[in-house]
């Protein structure tokens, strides 16, 4: 019976401080629920003599990556370094090694996620991400374990804090999108070069993997739609507001008999719906099970505690498993085969704003256009333009396919009276409340 288990954590940034600091301060209860002591014995880091504030000894920090990983005492690796190409080399290494790993890199998971559950799988090692997704909330745990007896047929979430963060501060304070991102900036919510953020990838990224696990199946990253912040649009946000929606940059996912649709882009959330109350930096994910019915999971999303939280969570379940003699024994291979839905079986409602000349019969041949797609129309405004002979239009349709919104784009585009389509989001959530 081992009396304490070695811990290799790679990498000592935001996250990796975090969890050298929560195992010191929750030693008494680690050992509590382990009925071992576990110990971070080495730590790799870029520079030996920068000064840091922690409480591990200076001889545990080390520059050579294979120095822990050839390591036979230490049990268990951590990769909080970030980077894929060298991070997943690490992970690799790692799991041939026949050490279990704790990762937080979504980037890694969403790129080389089946790869290297395989390679767990047939090296009988644990290979824990929960960290990669929501930061502090138990997302992956609880779609693995608690809703493991349940069907998911979809999942809405806000998976992104940097976005969220902005569109909170557009909606509740007026402020532009410039000044919103410079705000997130400046309390450290966005990066220097924040286009992965505000572009969608990093949301994208993270629905690969919400999706992978929740419909057991194996989703790529092409497989995602995805339209980033540049899709809103000046005055989008107010009109929103006016016809009783949120914008939110959501990720969405779901399946059925015909595949999966997985997206991220802007859309359109009633305020009544839970999602639409998720404010500033918060993230949250809706799911829809076919026994639970509609539940939500909430919480930080980011920040070096509540992301530190979910790898110390996964070290433990991963430490029991150790002493249980139980590690590797979980299979991860996708119960059904990668199905991606075709656009002619993606359904919504769709929001459409578009600039036209101020004519005579002008709503009538746009609404031919839709009718013609056999796309109905539920609600139709028209504005004064900014200009003295346009008209603002603004189309919300009836749930109709992801083609029939393209080619009624498209159409729309090609017609004399249409000075330009402003802005279109999917509408989201009203058909299920």
């Amino acid at each position: 019976m081992k009396n304490e288990i070695n811990v290799g954590l790679l990498g000592f940034g935001t996250v990796g401080s975090g969890v050298a600091k929560i195992i010191d301060n929750h030693q008494q209860d680690l050992q509590h629920k382990l009925g071992v002591e576990v110990k971070i014995t080495k730590v790799l880091v870029r520079d030996l003599t920068r000064k840091r504030d922690t409480p591990l000894q200076q001889d545990v920090f080390t520059n050579d990556i294979d120095e822990i990983l050839n390591d036979d005492s230490i049990d268990l690796i951590v990769e909080v370094m970030g980077g894929i190409e060298g991070a997943k080399e690490a992970i690799e290494s790692s799991l041939r090694a026949g050490k279990g790993v704790v990762t937080a890199n979504k980037d890694v998971m969403a790129v080389y996620g089946p790869e290297l559950l395989r390679l767990a799988d047939d090296n009988k090692c644990d290979l824990f991400y929960e960290a990669s997704v929501g930061g502090g909330i138990p997302l992956i745990r609880t779609m693995e374990d608690g809703l493991a007896s349940d069907r998911i047929s979809s999942l809405t979430g806000i998976v992104n804090g940097t976005t969220n963060f902005i569109l909170t501060k557009m909606k509740q304070e007026n402020m532009s999108y410039e000044d919103a991102l410079a705000k997130a900036t400046e309390l450290g919510f966005a990066e220097a070069d924040p286009s992965a953020d505000v572009d969608g990838i990093d949301a994208a990224r993270k629905m690969v993997i919400l999706a992978s696990l929740a419909f057991s199946t194996e989703v790529q990253l092409e497989d995602v739609l995805v339209r980033g912040m540049k899709e809103i649009k000046d005055g989008d946000v107010e009109l929103a507001e006016s016809f009783g929606y949120t914008v939110k940059l959501a990720g969405h996912a779901e399946k059925d008999e015909d595949g999966i649709a997985v997206s991220v882009e802007p859309v359109f959330i009633p305020d009544g719906h839970p999602l639409a109350s998720v404010h500033n930096e918060y993230n949250a994910v809706y799911i829809y099970g076919a026994a639970v019915g509609e539940t939500m999971l909430y919480g930080p999303g980011a920040g070096s505690l509540p992301t530190a939280t979910s790898v110390t969570g996964d070290m433990v379940a991963a430490c029991r498993n150790l002493l249980l003699g139980m590690n590797g024994k979980r299979s991860h291979s996708p119960q059904h085969e990668r199905k991606v839905k075709s656009d002619d079986k993606r359904f919504s409602r769709y929001f459409h704003r578009i600039l036209v000349k101020d004519e005579v019969g002008v709503l009538t041949q746009l609404s031919s256009i839709y009718s013609e797609h056999g796309a109905s129309l539920a609600t139709v405004i028209q504005h004064p333009g900014e200009e003295e002979r346009d008209a603002e239009v603004i189309f919300i349709t009836h749930r109709m396919s992801r083609k029939q919104h393209l080619d009624v784009l498209h159409e729309l585009e090609e017609t004399e009276v249409v000075s330009s389509i402003v802005s279109h989001y999917r509408v989201e959530g009203d058909e299920r409340l």
